[in-house]
């Protein structure tokens, strides 16, 4: 039985809720583990994370920015900074495996534990890897994926196909209807969208539905809309308290779930994972600024089995309207999408990312 264990992932929820999913699990199986957080200093993990009901510590550190920019200038000294940091978190909690899930605090806190010789695994979310996790994986000792033909970026008898971890309560969202009206005061005679954009917004998606408004009104459907911490300021005043509610951040999302009728969302993995669980029509717009435009492939390959629908960004003005209408209009189609995105789900991915943790720390 694992008794101290610390995880690393953070930046965007996309790490953060995978990290925290696995924690839970681990805190599950093994009574009175001991499980701390390491996450960068100014991200919103440093948040997220104690209220979820666990330690963090945080490291100075960030990204390389991928243009040229002074803010580079000052990343040697943070990565010094974070690998003595990591030194000194590992020597005095002493843990028996050391888990990361992507960003930036886990790149100097794998590496630490890894010559420190303490068994490291990673999450990898998406079908093209992140700097931080090409960066450990030549020293992990196992690294959890979820796409196909992954030996292209790790080596590839360290790989373990498990799929994204997703928080436990999207499990149960059919049965929360109810109680998900009633949260968020809707109708329950009206269709409900809900917008996600990812945790930080994405600027052209509240663009979008900004300019939709009176669309949306026609239809008459109600909004749940997440628009990010970014640009919450921006659109908050479009809230009108009944049929168009704006948020900067959901914290109940198995209750957004569960109103919706129709989600509106990117195609970051995590996002992809938790919708194939829920189970509801999902158009993507997946962001075109990523590494190997990878969120088209991860909406792609849901799309193609016909479990959902996609439109690019270039096109949004002249087929938003018309892709609506046609799944609002057919309770056929809203089945049919539902249940075609369902059958693509993994719902054990956390316990099988568990398993394989409990049998690499008895190594």
């Amino acid at each position: 039985m694992i008794k101290k264990v610390i995880i690393s992932g953070g930046g965007t929820g996309g790490h953060i809720y995978p990290a925290i999913a696995i924690a839970n699990e681990l805190k599950k199986r093994s009574e009175g583990i001991d499980i701390l957080f390491v996450g960068a200093k100014d991200r919103m993990e440093m948040q997220k994370v104690p209220k979820a009901g666990y330690p963090i510590k945080g490291l100075w550190i960030s990204g390389i920015q991928r243009k040229l920019s002074l803010k580079n200038m000052s990343f040697p000294l943070k990565l010094v900074s974070s690998l003595w940091k990591s030194f000194q978190i590992i020597k005095e909690f002493k843990p028996e495996v050391v888990i990361g899930t992507g960003g930036f605090a886990s790149g100097p806190l794998l590496k630490m534990a890894g010559s420190a010789n303490i068994p490291t695994v990673l999450q990898e979310q998406n079908s093209f890897p992140g700097i931080t996790n090409k960066w450990l994986a030549k020293k992990a000792d196992l690294i959890c994926v979820a796409y196909d033909r992954m030996e292209r970026f790790f080596p590839k008898e360290k790989i373990a196909k498990t799929g994204n971890p997703v928080r436990e309560d999207l499990l149960t969202i059919n049965n929360k209807r109810k109680e998900a009206i009633s949260y968020f005061k809707l109708d329950a005679s009206q269709k409900t969208i809900l917008i996600i954009g990812g945790s930080l917004g994405a600027r052209r998606i509240n663009q979008l539905i900004h300019k939709e408004l009176d669309f949306f009104k026609d239809k008459n459907v109600q909004l749940i809309w997440q628009c990010g911490s970014l640009y919450f300021s921006e659109y908050t005043t479009y809230a009108d308290g009944q049929n168009v509610q704006v948020f900067q951040f959901i914290d109940r999302m198995d209750l957004a779930y569960a109103a919706a009728d129709l989600i509106i969302s990117r195609a970051g993995a995590s996002s992809v994972s938790e919708l194939c669980i829920v189970g509801k029509p999902v158009i993507f717009i997946p962001s075109p600024n990523v590494a190997e435009d990878h969120q088209t492939k991860n909406a792609e390959a849901i799309v193609t089995k016909g479990a959902a629908r996609m439109i690019k960004e270039p096109e949004l003005d002249t087929r938003f309207e018309g892709v609506v209408s046609k799944i609002l209009e057919s309770s056929k189609l809203q089945e049919q999408l539902g249940e075609a995105i369902k059958k693509l789900a993994q719902p054990n991915a956390t316990k099988q990312i568990v398993n394989h943790i409990e049998k690499i720390s008895k190594r």
